[in-house]
């Protein structure tokens, strides 16, 4: 570097301090530039960087490509106002809490479990209120009150600690056992089905039926039958027993001792003729027509 001056010392005095600035620089360059291993190491880690960047760019895009990302959601799960819809099959692997699942219109839901299947609810406070459980080989319910409506809001069956209600217009048991009561029942009609027999047994205990006003036995196409091991009591308090039928068969009543045989009452009990006669306890028995009609208290009305 030169400097152009009229005096000699004036030239000699710039030239040195080109030179001193020259210097400087080269010192300069010395410190900050990366020669040998130190370049090619840098360089390297850039190159690494760069490869980490355009990998993890790529493995980014593929799997929002996989999971079908978009605006409206993720794959088959989209976000729609109001929830959640999914289109398709759901693993759940732990709970799953909501207020609404439904299906789509016109399409069904299905719920399956490997093992078994509960569903909770709980108070304000957090404790269980209501408990279903659906298991191998049982089906639970825990809950104060259990409720079945038809499609009109009419209540078919309900249930609760003090009584069960069946609303249906008529309860069916097609069991061969039939239906066994451990306590009382109570119901204004009780039938059985058209060409089927109605039995009302009590095989250890007694049968009583009681009701306010009447009490209708009505056998449409048959009879009815009245069987006990020991004694059946028909009982009017205020009231008589009426028997209306044109025929009325007792034929296991005792009979009297007959009349000895080639006597007139011995031929005319040969036409099965006899007075119908009652003791003083009130049991009935036969007698010859022309006998007195008397028993023995020993044998006949004890």
């Amino acid at each position: 570097m030169q400097a152009s001056s009229s005096g000699g010392s004036g030239t000699t005095t710039a030239t040195a301090k080109g030179n001193s600035t020259t210097s400087l620089m080269d010192d300069i360059e010395m410190h900050l530039g990366l020669i040998g291993w130190r370049k090619k190491c840098l360089y390297t880690l850039l190159v690494l960087l760069m490869l980490l960047i355009i990998i993890n760019l790529g493995l980014t895009l593929w799997i929002l490509k996989v999971m079908e990302f978009s605006t409206e959601g993720m794959g088959q799960l989209k976000i729609v106002p109001g929830g959640i819809q999914l289109t398709g099959q759901a693993l759940i692997m732990d709970m799953l809490r909501a207020s609404t699942i439904r299906s789509r219109h016109g399409q069904p839901i299905a719920i399956e479990s490997s093992r078994n299947f509960s569903i909770n609810t709980r108070d304000t406070n957090g404790m269980l209120e209501n408990h279903l459980f659906l298991g191998h080989d049982k089906l639970e319910c825990m809950a104060t009150g259990f409720r079945i409506n038809d499609t009109n809001g009419r209540n078919l069956f309900s249930v609760n600690r003090n009584e069960v209600t069946i609303g249906a217009h008529a309860l069916r048991i097609d069991g061969e056992g039939g239906a066994i009561f451990r306590e009382s029942i109570q119901t204004p009609h009780v039938r059985a089905e058209p060409g089927r027999e109605l039995r009302l047994e009590s095989p250890t205990r007694q049968l009583e039926m009681t009701a306010a006003k009447d009490i209708n036995f009505q056998s449409r196409a048959g009879g009815i039958e009245i069987s006990a091991l020991e004694d059946v009591k028909l009982t009017a308090l205020d009231g008589s027993l009426r028997f209306e039928s044109s025929k009325i068969f007792m034929p296991n009543l005792r009979t009297v001792q007959l009349p000895l045989p080639g006597t007139q009452q011995s031929r005319e009990h040969l036409h099965r003729v006899f007075q119908l006669c009652a003791c003083a306890n009130g049991k009935l028995f036969l007698a010859a027509p022309h006998s007195i009609c008397a028993g023995d208290d020993t044998t006949v009305c004890r």
